[in-house]
């Protein structure tokens, strides 16, 4: 990373009415906290838009001009990603319509994270224009969505690469996992008879990382 090189990330927040509460708040401050403590934190610049609508993405994108675009909120996997509309109600956004609008930006963006429900869908069409998409092969709790957020980032300021900075959130997520060995809430089918050291999430328990074809 260029000396005086500053990374923009846009935080794109949505949660719609009717649809399940998120803790949308504490991720974005666990991403900020995480960065700023981190070696190379001062490095990346964090813009946050909340209540996003479908107009706003293309509009945010257009403003902050970012490098990493960051999206929380809910997934309906072949339905669409959720947004909101002018009454802050569901408007899904379909893959169709995501891909095209990120082609406009694939000179400029490095990474799109989308940090929700059944976003695999999203980011593998993402991924035909973008270096790295991101995206969650089945429903995710709050708290290892998080959790993966914080370890992705940490990575990152720390000067990882991205697909090594995936690793790292994949890394916090099963640590989360075992430090929370006796809740009640489940990821998937994580056996939590299973001793720290040698639990195993399965492919479809964890986030996935899609390449762009001849990225670098």
């Amino acid at each position: 990373m260029n000396k005086l090189e500053v990374k923009r990330i846009l935080i794109l927040a949505s949660n719609p009415q009717g649809t399940s509460h998120l803790r949308l708040d504490k991720e974005v401050r666990e991403i900020e906290d995480g960065l700023r403590r981190s070696h190379l934190g001062e490095r990346f610049q964090i813009e946050q838009r909340w209540a996003s609508r479908p107009r706003d993405v293309q509009r945010s994108l257009l403003d902050v001009e970012p490098q990493i675009v960051h999206f929380c909120g809910h997934g309906q996997g072949q339905a669409g990603l959720v947004l909101e509309d002018e009454t802050g109600r569901v408007k899904l956004v379909s893959t169709e319509a995501l891909s095209k609008l990120f082609e406009l930006f694939a000179d400029r963006i490095e990474c799109v994270l989308l940090n929700g429900c059944y976003t695999e869908v999203q980011a593998d069409a993402i991924a035909g224009h973008i270096n790295y998409a991101i995206g969650m092969r089945q429903e995710i709790m709050d708290d290892l969505a998080i959790a993966f957020s914080i370890g992705f980032y940490k990575g990152l300021a720390e000067g990882q690469l991205i697909d090594i900075a995936f690793e790292s959130g994949c890394r916090a997520i099963q640590f989360e996992v075992d430090r929370n060995a006796n809740t009640t809430r489940k990821l998937g089918s994580v056996d939590w008879t299973k001793k720290a050291d040698d639990s195993v999430f399965q492919d479809y328990q964890i986030p996935v990382l899609k390449k762009r074809v001849n990225s670098i």
